[in-house]
């Protein structure tokens, strides 16, 4: 019988000058699609040159850092409402007095027949007290007073109320002498409401209550203290400081007035973290504000594998004063331009720098890659397609 032909085991003639042409391709292709190849963002070149008019590009230095601390310095308590003396006790319409009237023996106008609101004390020199039944104060700032009238008592001290009925019962009662005394303090007050655990209407007495008093009298925060501020709103002004700074600073625990209202914020601060740092997220940090340095901690620092220590960026929606730009440079809303911050971990003087450089809430803080980071993405790539072909032009021998 005849013998089949053997089978050819080797490649079959032009299977590998193909095989070579596809790698050669491949290859090409690798190298025309090396920009396009997966990035966490732009590199550091890509944001130096999208630097626009609009958009600026501004290396921190000393300069740039002392102009945003000096932009962001926060007016303390103590100048802003200024210190006042403990107010006197003024009544005003709405609040609830009590009227005590003694008489010196004999007795002529005020008596036991005045019934359970009168009192007396017994003895040899007794007098009669008359206590008259509670009354508000109208709302034309009056109250009513036997045998004395109708007396206008809105906007006056305890004492000047008094002098007032003994002035009015002179030569009707004997040797008259009266006390006042506030029963519901419905006007000199402070209302204390945001993150505390009771929010309360505090009255206010001549002794002076300070900002701390109407935490305290509200059952304190239900925040951390690094993360609560405390903002006062005094008739048209408003302001804020953290609780921390008034905790550690006695001065600003300023003595409050009628009218105050202390409102507790919890505001959640965070800068967010991209690029080649430890961590990809948002970061949250203390009302009392963090430097860029503490932002690079929390975020992980920079991964030494990828990043590149030049392209360090911060970027954020600025005032037009803060940077130097001109009011026709402001293009965001409310007069804001965007403004990328560009950090060199790479010069040593840098790291004084971040330690004073400001993290703003809602700033992004990015991290490049490193070029070689790139270049090492494309070896891999490329080996990755080059090994299993070889591999197939191995096994086809």
């Amino acid at each position: 019988m005849p013998q089949k032909p053997p089978v050819p085991r080797g490649p079959q003639p032009g299977t590998a000058a193909a095989i070579a042409r596809l790698v050669v391709s491949l290859v090409a292709a690798s190298f025309g699609a090396c920009a396009a190849l997966p990035t966490s963002g732009p590199s550091a070149r890509d944001i130096q040159q999208s630097a626009t008019a609009s958009i600026r590009v501004v290396d921190v230095d000393d300069s740039i850092v002392q102009r945003l601390l000096e932009g962001r310095a926060n007016k303390l308590f103590s100048e802003v409402f200024p210190g006042q003396p403990p107010h006197d006790q003024i009544v005003l319409p709405g609040d609830v007095l009590e009227v005590s009237i003694w008489e010196a023996p004999p007795v002529l106008l005020f008596s036991a027949a005045a019934g359970a609101y009168t009192s007396s004390v017994s003895g040899a020199s007794s007098a009669n007290a008359t206590t008259l039944p509670p009354q508000m104060i109208t709302a034309d700032g009056s109250i009513y007073v036997p045998f004395a009238g109708t007396l206008a008592v809105a906007g006056k001290s305890l004492p000047q109320v008094e002098a007032d009925i003994t002035r009015q019962l002179q030569g009707k009662a004997n040797k008259p002498q009266v006390l006042v005394r506030l029963v519901a303090n419905n006007t000199a007050y402070v209302t204390i409401v945001g993150e505390v655990v009771n929010s309360t209407r505090m009255p206010l007495t001549p002794r002076g209550e300070h900002l701390l008093d109407a935490l305290a009298a509200a059952g304190g925060t239900r925040q951390p203290v690094d993360k609560i501020t405390l903002q006062v709103t005094r008739g048209a002004a408003v302001h804020s400081l953290t609780l921390d700074t008034v905790i550690r600073d006695p001065r600003q625990n300023i003595a409050l007035q009628p009218g105050d209202v202390v409102t507790a914020l919890f505001q959640p601060l965070s800068f967010t973290a991209l690029g080649a740092t430890g961590k990809n997220e948002e970061v949250n940090f203390e009302a009392k504000g963090i430097s860029l340095a503490q932002g690079l901690a929390r975020a992980g620092s920079l991964l030494d594998t990828r990043s590149n220590a030049r392209g360090v960026f911060i970027f954020r929606l600025e005032s037009s004063a803060v940077v130097g730009l001109g009011e026709t440079a402001a293009t965001a809303a409310g007069g804001q331009v965007p403004v990328v911050y560009r950090v060199d971990l790479t010069d040593p003087r840098a790291f004084f720098l971040v330690q004073r450089f400001p993290v703003e809430n809602k700033d992004i803080l990015y991290v490049a890659n490193a070029p070689a980071a790139q270049l090492q993405k494309f070896i891999n790539l490329l080996v990755s397609t080059v090994y299993p072909i070889q591999g197939v032009v191995t096994l086809t021998k």
